[in-house]
C-alpha cells in the first residue's frame, strides 16, 4: 500500500481500532462525496470492516474490523516500525560524526580571533 488511499485507508483503520464506533459516527467522520476518495466504501467492499447487527437502528450499528482489516493494519503497523528503527539508525549513524565537525568549527574560529 503506497497510494494517498491507502494511507487513508490505514488510518481509517487505526481509527476503527482504538476504540468502538458507531455507523453514525463513521458516516459523520468518513463519508466522502468525491469519487477518488471513497475510503469508507472501499474498506466495506473489500471486507476489512464490518457493520454489526443487533444494533436497535443503523445509526446505532457498530462498525468493526475484520480479521482482515486486523491483519492489514498489523502488517502495515510492523512496516512502519521496522522503517523508523532503519531510518532512527541511519540518523544516529550520520548524526556523530557532524555534531563533531560542527562543534570543533566555533573553536577553530575562537582561535582565529585570538591571534
Amino acid at each position: 500500500m503506497t497510494t494517498p488511499a491507502a494511507h487513508l485507508t490505514l488510518q481509517f483503520l487505526g481509527w476503527l481500532a482504538e476504540a468502538p464506533r458507531s455507523y453514525a459516527a463513521v458516516m459523520e467522520a468518513w463519508r466522502t462525496s468525491c469519487p477518488r476518495l471513497s475510503i469508507w466504501e472501499d474498506a466495506l467492499i473489500d471486507g476489512l470492516v464490518e457493520i454489526g447487527a443487533g444494533a436497535p437502528s443503523r445509526d446505532a450499528a457498530p462498525v468493526r474490523l475484520t480479521a482482515r482489516g486486523r491483519a492489514l493494519l498489523a502488517s502495515a503497523g510492523a512496516m512502519a516500525a521496522a522503517t523508523t528503527t532503519t531510518a532512527a539508525e541511519a540518523i544516529a549513524s550520520q548524526s556523530a560524526p557532524v555534531s563533531a565537525r560542527t562543534s570543533k568549527t566555533p573553536r577553530r574560529r575562537a582561535r582565529r580571533r585570538a591571534a
